[in-house]
């Protein structure tokens, strides 16, 4: 790779992720803002504006799309200072990222999109979180790289990020008796449907960060000067 294109290459980098988080920053606002300016009422008209605004805000972090998309939000903003960064924290936080991601736009294809029908600004949130930042970050990913980077070990401890996020689910409802998501309701579907649930969410998961590891050691590098990973 010659100088000028690598420049070029670089330059590209930048602006695909700077144009991610660009999405994921207006994404991200217009969902608090509708939170924000939602009637304070409406749930629990006992609990005060300020308190059901907190617990809304909570909720929403809660989802693992929003927490996914912030993850991608400060990888593609580190990307932007440095393309070609390396680390062993940078592998497990870039292949956690894709993995969340990944997880978030498959879930929500096909299993929440048939049953929601979000229209006005959430919905243009909607897309910008479930369908433009999945594809962009993995197609972002193939193009620029840099590659290749994970280890066994990186492999494993994304995962464990993965697993952590279901755990606080699982916690946090056995507390509140909320839960993001129906389909891990365990007051909704039950202990073993939510139990099953949580294991196919896994598996998901799991053949992610291994598809992510099997492209990143058969892909051609990205960056001939890229130091290769560990196998």
């Amino acid at each position: 790779m010659t100088s000028s294109s690598r420049s070029r290459m670089l330059l590209a980098a930048r602006i695909w992720h700077g144009g991610i988080l660009a999405v994921i920053v207006f994404s991200l606002v217009v969902r608090v803002v509708l939170i924000v300016t939602a009637d304070p009422f409406a749930e629990a008209p006992g609990v005060s504006p300020a308190a059901r605004i907190v617990e809304r805000l909570w909720k929403l972090a809660s989802y693992y799309t929003i927490e996914s998309n912030i993850v991608v939000a400060i990888v593609c903003a580190l990307i932007v200072v440095q393309p070609l960064r390396g680390g062993r924290l940078w592998e497990v936080l870039r292949l956690n990222s894709l993995l969340a991601i990944t997880v978030t736009g498959i879930v929500f294809a096909i299993v929440i999109a048939p049953n929601v029908h979000p229209t006005g600004w959430l919905f243009v949130a909607t897309v910008g979180l479930h369908y433009v930042t999945p594809f962009a970050t993995a197609l972002g990913w193939l193009a620029f790289g840099p590659r290749p980077r994970f280890r066994w070990s990186t492999v494993l401890w994304a995962y464990l990020v993965a697993v952590a996020w279901l755990v606080y689910i699982f916690g946090q409802g056995a507390l509140t008796e909320w839960y993001p998501y129906r389909f891990l309701d365990v007051a909704g579907v039950g202990p073993q449907p939510a139990l099953l649930d949580a294991l196919v969410l896994m598996a998901i998961a799991l053949g992610c960060v291994l598809g992510y590891k099997l492209l990143d050691a058969v892909l051609p590098s990205v960056w001939r000067s890229s130091p290769r990973a560990g196998r």
